[in-house]
């Protein structure tokens, strides 16, 4: 079965990873799916994240990366995809997550698989990733190596 990890990933994480390197081993084949708005900018322009999140899923030989700005269920119809999965750090993403797999399955019939988060990196977000690297924290244990020079690259400039 083909699904599909969407997220922004502004920038990958270690918690993503996770989700999915855990998603590799249960389905034939995962699409990360980078999700943006053109018209936000983040950290990252969508190239930069799916070249980041490429190069971190190198070693899954069933893992693809795509980028997408609309519907997500467009998206999953287009490229018949009937499950998307979702990590789930804490009760507060349940809550925000519920709703739009309800949407989702109402627009287009795809089911949402919820996967959680190894505890020991439930508590990682991108957004507090990128706090703490502009305050010069350590990002060890945050994000893999190669995001962490990528993200102290991008705060230099």
């Amino acid at each position: 079965m083909r699904v599909a990890c969407p997220g922004s990933f502004d920038p990958i994480t270690l918690g993503h990873l996770n989700i999915i390197e855990r998603s590799a081993a249960l389905y034939e084949e995962v699409v990360v799916l980078v999700t943006y708005n053109p018209s936000k900018s983040g950290m990252f322009n969508a190239d930069e994240r799916v070249e980041l999140i490429s190069s971190v899923v190198s070693h899954l030989s069933n893992v693809t990366v795509d980028t997408w700005s609309g519907l997500l269920v467009d998206y999953t119809t287009a490229h018949d995809i009937p499950v998307l999965v979702k990590g789930l750090r804490s009760s507060l993403d349940y809550e925000y997550e519920l709703p739009m797999a309800q949407m989702n399955k109402r627009l287009s019939g795809v089911e949402t698989n919820f996967l959680m988060t190894d505890p020991e990196l439930g508590y990682i977000s991108s957004t507090l990733c990128k706090e703490v690297a502009k305050f010069g924290g350590s990002l060890d244990g945050l994000l893999p190596p190669v995001v962490v020079d990528a993200l102290l690259a991008r705060l230099r400039q």
